[in-house]
């Protein structure tokens, strides 16, 4: 069966999530996060895409990007990850495959989801308990987008932007939507619209994003049913 061609449309923002083949590690060193990070700046600009958020776990990666044009996220993953790979084979002696298959996406509408998709990326090493705190782990946007630490790589979201006028009450604005979790139901739609290459956001974005592609961007109803024992990936955090 042909896999569905991925949902991509230019200044939409996607939600990105790429894993180590069988759950492996991807990242080994320090040096290996920094090396990544200089390497997604350097083919973002060269693909026109937008960094709004990340971060770096040990066996996945999490993304929100807005490109210039349609295939604009999949020219930047596709030419990130082989230098990425090849980098990795050289420096640790190994071969073959780093990454599990395709990276994962979801268009997302920006009114209603972009600032929770922000905070689920940057809340992913709390949720996996390796800190108590975003602000406690270096791997990721939050001390940029809630701290104004300096890093040339995130282009802000006219959303984040719009929290406040000036950078300070901006970042301050943006730290107090931390103190609420993030809602259980609002989790579970973003990760299954992630894993399966769908539309993020409500039956007028749905509908919108449909129209635009000329397919469906939200799940059929033919094939077999999700039940509630099927595994979610547990590196989706």
């Amino acid at each position: 069966m042909p896999r569905r061609a991925r949902l991509t449309l230019a200044a939409v923002p996607m939600h990105v999530i790429q894993r180590g083949n069988n759950r492996q590690a991807c990242f080994f060193a320090d040096d290996d996060y920094r090396l990544y990070l200089n390497w997604l700046k350097e083919y973002a600009a060269k693909t026109g895409c937008r960094i709004h958020a990340f971060v770096l776990m040990t066996n996945h990666v999490h993304l929100l990007v807005s490109a210039e044009v349609d295939d604009g996220v999949g020219a930047l993953m596709k030419a990130l990850g082989q230098r990425y790979v090849q980098y990795v084979n050289r420096t640790y002696r190994r071969s073959g495959t780093l990454w599990e298959g395709r990276f994962r996406s979801c268009l997302t509408q920006e009114e209603c989801y972009f600032l929770a998709c922000q905070r689920y990326i940057e809340l992913n090493p709390v949720r996996a308990r390796i800190v108590e705190h975003p602000s406690d782990y270096p791997w990721s946007s939050y001390r940029v987008n809630a701290e104004g630490e300096s890093n040339s790589l995130i282009q802000p979201h006219p959303l984040y932007l719009a929290l406040a006028t000036d950078p300070s009450t901006r970042q301050a604005a943006y730290r107090d939507l931390f103190r609420d979790q993030l809602d259980p139901e609002l989790i579970n739609a973003l990760r299954s619209a992630t894993n399966g290459n769908f539309a993020l956001g409500d039956s007028r974005f749905t509908d919108q994003i449909s129209r635009a592609i000329g397919r469906r961007a939200t799940p059929g109803t033919s094939g077999r049913p999700r039940k509630r024992s099927d595994p979610v990936s547990e590196d989706l955090f």
